[in-house]
């Protein structure tokens, strides 16, 4: 266990010194050396839980909830970034586009993505799409909409000079039939075509559709990406304190010296371990496994309307046994440290995967939640949030779904 604890503060020290280097550098290498950090701190904090008879009680409890401290701080900016992503490409694939959303830059009031020269301007009216009065919560939301929604306009090979495309304006939606509202956007860009989309019919009630799911993808995009820009700010303090330059310092000694208890020497390391998968196996008795390993079974929906914001009432048994299988893998990766390959690593990474995408549907269904609770928005909004949300959470049941069956393999490969 000495020389387990040794390379990990070797690999936290190691990735701490690349992060310095690439600190400015390519943002891929600092990404990459955040998360060794991560990944070094989790498993130097998991040892000390798991075998704390055999290491000094006190150095041992104080360096727990330090570099559980460094480990949560770094990944929170990553996980807003993850979850961003994920939502954004459940609504292109729930909007049944035949493309993903493409990247555009805003500047001011114009939208430019790649290949395209296009302005969006707003005529008389009120904003473009959006009857007087009504709004969606986001100053840029209608930009943004416009700029995710697939009905924009095409251009036509061999087309040539400066042309513009009037559609009309889509959001809290109409009736077929009904006029058109007075708020339009014309498109000026350098596509040599024009372009007017129907007026009726069943085009114009997918638009709505679209523009709703559009501008729900701009609420998340703001609200969460507000958020990621805020953890790498705490991020960034976190690793200029003082508190983590006396972190360092500890794993720096810990790299050379670790800290035994006096019967160390003669403990068996075994039952410690074995007393891990007992906490591991008790947490998963607790499960509904088998309405976990029937499909479709809808049980992640239940309390769908709960009150209660975040987490959802029915998660917090399974994010606790996410928890309780990261120790028990930790402590076997102890036990086969100096014995080759451990032969339950690949089931037990399997289940662990389960229970991660678990955790990420779980949380990016309450994302969607809290961004539906966001005042005065567009119906067409509200409703695209809820289908995103209710999608999300038959991730989290086929998330529960998958690990029923890895952890099957387990069992079974164990017994």
């Amino acid at each position: 266990m000495a020389g387990y604890l040794r390379g990990r503060a070797t690999e936290f020290l190691r990735a701490l010194r690349l992060h310095r280097e690439t600190g400015a550098g390519a943002a891929e290498d600092s990404v990459e050396a955040a998360r060794a950090l991560r990944r070094a701190s989790r498993r130097i904090s998991a040892s000390l839980h798991t075998f704390q008879p055999v290491l000094d009680p006190d150095w041992s409890e104080a360096m727990r909830p330090e570099l559980a401290w460094v480990s949560g701080t770094l990944a929170l900016e990553h996980a807003y970034g993850a979850r961003l992503e994920r939502l954004l490409l459940a609504l292109h694939r729930l909007s049944g586009a035949a493309t993903a959303f493409p990247p555009a830059q805003e500047e001011g009031g114009a939208v430019t993505a790649p290949g395209a020269t296009d302005r969006v301007t707003r005529t008389a009216g009120g904003p473009a799409g959006r009857p007087p009065g009504a709004t969606d919560g986001t100053p840029d939301a209608e930009s943004t909409a416009r700029r995710l929604a697939p009905d924009a306009a095409t251009a036509r090979p061999g087309g040539s000079g400066r042309a513009t495309a009037t559609v009309p304006a889509t959001g809290t939606g109409r009736l077929p039939g009904t006029p058109l509202p007075t708020g339009r956007t014309t498109v000026t860009g350098t596509a040599g075509v024009t372009r007017a989309a129907p007026a009726t019919g069943t085009t114009v009630d997918r638009g709505h559709l679209t523009v709703g799911a559009a501008k729900a993808g701009a609420l998340l995009d703001r609200q969460l990406t507000l958020a990621r820009t805020r953890a790498h700010s705490t991020a960034l303090q976190a690793l200029r304190s003082s508190r983590f330059h006396a972190i360092a310092d500890k794993v720096a000694v810990l790299a050379s010296e670790v800290p035994l208890s006096p019967a160390a020497s003669a403990a068996d390391l075994v039952p410690l371990a074995a007393a891990a998968r007992e906490r591991l196996v008790d947490a998963v008795a607790a499960l509904p496994l088998l309405t976990a390993g029937s499909p479709y079974n809808a049980e992640a929906l239940i309390h769908g309307l709960s009150p209660d914001p975040a987490p959802h009432p029915q998660d917090a048994p399974w994010h606790q046994v996410r928890l309780l299988l990261r120790l028990h893998r930790y402590a076997r990766e102890v036990l086969h440290a100096g014995a080759g390959a451990d032969p339950a690593a690949e089931r037990l990474r399997a289940a662990g995967e389960a229970l991660d995408r678990h955790r990420d549907a779980s949380e990016a269904a309450a994302a969607a939640a809290q961004a539906a609770r966001t005042p005065r928005i567009a119906p067409a909004t509200a409703y695209a949030l809820g289908v995103l949300h209710a999608d999300q959470r038959h991730e989290v049941e086929a998330a529960r779904y998958a690990f029923q069956r890895a952890w099957q393999k387990d069992v079974v490969g164990t017994s």
